[in-house]
């Protein structure tokens, strides 16, 4: 079982034939995005949860270094902020490549990768994983991470000085994902797994742990210190585009010519 990380590169799997048709019974009972997102892969992958992307700053660093609090996905590209922002690369992170294509989506793809060009001058580092940048802000390493906000939230709740913003302009979101790897052992073992991972039993322990996104099962209650979500503006994020192997595979050939191989 594949369990996990945006539905991008689990539809992409899907379409090159590594992952198994699978129907599991627990579907009938989750959200639409999550069922929609079954039904786009051929019933390949299933939606497990949703997760916004947006951005968190330190405000120990920003205090300290006399920087604004960005609100806006504009303001990343004040050059006060040259060195001070992490992003993962979008080749090894899910998480950074749903912010390749939000941004594509956002402000159309010229001008998007005009951004992101821009926004490549104030990179201190492209980490390998999505998460890093958000431990960075959270030990004061960085001021500004580029993230999912249920991230930024869980490192908030323990302690850490951050604040998790979703961008003005509206932002785009992942959709975790479950998988069945075509040809594995213990197929039915996996599908037992694949189908707790749809249930309310799994679903409730992120909420215990904190972690806060948005459960693809409608039975479970999230406790009254998650986010509000209701209150972030999305986009109409095309998952089923953005996550073909043509699509994905472009935009990131696209990014190492053109944003990652330019001098900082």
């Amino acid at each position: 079982v594949w369990w996990g990380g945006p539905g991008d590169a689990h539809l992409q799997a899907a379409e090159e034939g590594l992952t198994a048709e699978y129907k599991s019974p627990a579907l009938a009972g989750l959200r639409d995005w999550a069922t929609r997102h079954a039904e786009q892969s051929k019933f390949r992958t299933a939606g497990t949860y949703l997760g916004v992307l947006g951005f968190g700053v330190s405000e120990t660093v920003l205090k300290q270094r006399n920087l604004p609090e960005p609100k806006c996905w504009a303001d990343l590209l004040d050059p006060k902020f040259k060195d001070e922002i992490q992003i993962a690369d979008p080749a090894s992170s899910g998480t950074a490549y749903t912010a390749l294509a939000t941004i594509v989506q956002l402000m159309g793809e010229d001008k998007g990768y005009d951004y992101l060009k821009g926004l490549h001058k104030n990179i201190s580092q492209y980490t390998k994983s999505g998460i890093a940048p958000i431990k960075a802000i959270s030990i004061g390493e960085s001021a500004v991470g580029i993230g999912f906000l249920h991230d930024i939230v869980t490192q908030k709740l323990q302690g850490a000085p951050v604040k998790a913003i979703a961008p003005c302009e509206g932002t785009g979101y992942e959709t975790g994902s479950v998988s069945l790897i075509k040809g594995a052992r213990n197929e039915a073992n996996g599908k037992k797994f694949y189908d707790w991972t749809l249930g309310v039993e799994e679903q409730t322990i992120n909420m215990r742990l904190k972690i806060f996104s948005i459960p693809s099962n409608p039975n479970v209650v999230a406790p009254p210190e998650a986010p509000d979500f209701a209150s972030v503006k999305l986009i109409n994020y095309d998952t089923a585009k953005y996550g073909s192997s043509a699509e994905r595979t472009r935009l990131l050939r696209k990014f190492e010519a053109e944003v990652k191989s330019l001098p900082r």
